[in-house]
């Protein structure tokens, strides 16, 4: 199928690889130029582990050609996604201006019988609005919803491996068309109505991350009651109900969806009279928990941040990702920052401008004279460091380890103090 994907972020660049992947024909339109210039060499303007050879060999064999205007990708398309950003507004909802600014760009300019897909997280009810803009503009084009599911860190895998793929339109036509789509995919499908698709994507995500805080609020009881919650989480785990995925403490969940996402939820629970008081306190305690993991560094640094030097392993919010978006490391960063310390800091893959902290090449350079180490992502490299040389290199002894990746014993057993996360 001639496909078009308006926007070459993390989810259109992700989805339009995954569709030349395929074997459909795609453009992509991106208006940041030298966004263009990279993927037309077949170059991802983002860390993904996969993206660029599947990019690469898209481009390479005429699959995937990319466009600086939305109207000439929009030209002649049966589907077209739209992927555009939909960042939090003042209010907490989705800010979906982006998403109207292209529809009124392409309107007028899509082929008779356009499927128009909603890619993008919106508020629930927007594919209804995006309808009557397309009519307003003398389209015949049917809008429907296709939420994304993509994991940073394994976004092709999953784009390629789904654990289901929801459809929402009341349009048999589109929904067939859809299904023909994804026919390579070995997936169940749930076909519904807009409305209902659009809360399965909110509705996931906030569950996501209450699981997560549930976590973390178990953590900080075992702490207190001198349990070990890599145990006590083991335990649940093994029970079919419950499970182990986004089961593991640490310092709260971020990234560009989660924190976005549950907001959006509870602003769109506001708006139909319901006080969704669980959500809220999910999100209170999301927030406390930065607050706690500085505590910890706070008492390891001897009381006081004050004149100190941090060693900060980890930028990104997530391994295998170079996204800061929400980072918590970031957000946790800035407290110390606060407090008056320095901050050294080490990440894979990530970069980020903050004053006050200096990032460096190697996890022992960030160690170098530190009186905290601070774990706050989940870098498997992390796992591998020479501890002997961590103790060797650091003014200090405290260890905080904010995601639980090493061995106690072991670090102790260096004359190391060790602090986890509900251990």
């Amino acid at each position: 199928m001639d496909v078009a994907v308006i926007g070459a972020g993390y989810v259109g660049l992700a989805t339009a690889v995954g569709l030349a992947t395929l074997g459909h024909s795609v453009r992509i339109g991106e208006r940041d130029q030298e966004r263009v210039d990279a993927l037309r060499k077949g170059q991802s303007p983002i860390y993904e582990p996969e993206l660029s050879s599947f990019l690469q060999a898209a481009v390479d064999d005429g699959r995937l050609v990319v466009f600086s205007s939305n109207v000439d990708a929009v030209r002649d398309a049966e589907i077209v996604f739209l992927a555009v950003p939909t960042p939090q507004g003042e209010d907490g909802a989705a800010d979906t201006s982006i998403v109207y600014a292209v529809l009124d760009e392409i309107g007028g300019h899509l082929a008779s019988g356009t499927i128009v897909v909603l890619k993008s997280t919106v508020p629930v009810g927007t594919v209804g609005r995006i309808q009557q803009v397309l009519q307003s503009h003398g389209s015949d084009a049917v809008a429907i919803s296709n939420p994304e599911f993509l994991r940073e860190g394994s976004a092709i895998s999953d784009f390629l491996h789904p654990d289901r793929i929801v459809i929402g339109t009341s349009d048999q036509r589109a929904a067939e068309k859809m299904i023909e789509l994804y026919r390579g995919l070995q997936a169940p499908l749930v076909v519904t109505d807009p409305v209902s698709s659009e809360m399965v994507k909110y509705s996931a995500n906030a569950f996501l991350a209450t699981r997560i805080t549930f976590a973390n609020a178990i953590a900080n009881l075992c702490e207190a009651v001198g349990a070990d919650v890599k145990d006590v989480l083991l335990g649940m785990g093994y029970d079919s109900r419950i499970g182990f995925h986004f089961f593991n403490p640490g310092p709260g969940f971020g990234g560009s969806c989660f924190p976005k996402d549950t907001n959006a939820l509870v602003a769109v629970a506001n708006n139909a009279g319901y006080d969704f008081a669980l959500l809220k306190s999910v999100i209170r305690i999301n927030d406390l928990q930065l607050e706690r993991v500085v505590d910890h560094v706070r008492r390891g640094a001897g009381g006081s941040l004050q004149g100190k030097t941090i060693a900060l392993w980890g930028l990104a919010f997530k391994a295998g990702t170079d996204d800061t978006r929400s980072s918590p490391a970031i957000a946790i960063a800035e407290l110390l920052l606060e407090g008056g310390c320095r901050i050294r800091a080490h990440d894979p893959q990530a970069q980020v401008a903050l004053g006050g902290l200096e990032q460096v090449g190697t996890p022992i350079e960030a160690a170098q004279g530190a009186d905290v180490l601070l774990i706050a992502t989940e870098w498997s490299e992390y796992r591998t460091v020479d501890l002997h040389d961590v103790a060797r290199v650091m003014r200090g002894s405290a260890i905080v380890d904010g995601r639980n990746l090493l061995d106690p014993v072991a670090v102790r057993r260096l004359g190391l103090s060790y602090q986890g996360i509900g251990r």
